[in-house]
């Protein structure tokens, strides 16, 4: 068993409030789990309103399999006009950890 993890430091762009923020940031969450099948959500910088922080994680037996959803997953999110990607964090955890 595998388990990956990315974390996106995002900066959104014409927003002045959190209402918009939200506007932004929950279609990209939602799309994330409805093409991937992964957990995804909102988890740091929910007080800033130009800045986001999104993770996402995935299980999986196979490591390849594994790199190419989040992969495709950091595809998406870098190809939002709305965001500016400023940072992607990536990890992976086995059975040896």
């Amino acid at each position: 068993m595998i388990v990956g993890t990315l974390g996106f430091d995002l900066l959104l762009g014409d927003v002045h409030s959190l209402k918009e923020k939200r506007s932004v940031v929950r279609p990209i969450v939602a799309e994330l789990r409805r093409k991937f099948s992964v957990s995804a959500a909102e988890v740091g910088d929910q007080d800033l309103h130009r800045r986001a922080e999104i993770g996402v994680a995935m299980v999986s037996g196979d490591a390849g399999h594994l790199k190419e959803v989040l992969d495709r997953c950091e595809r998406l999110v870098a190809a939002r006009p709305e965001v500016e990607l400023l940072a992607v964090r990536r990890r992976f955890h086995g059975d040896d950890d």
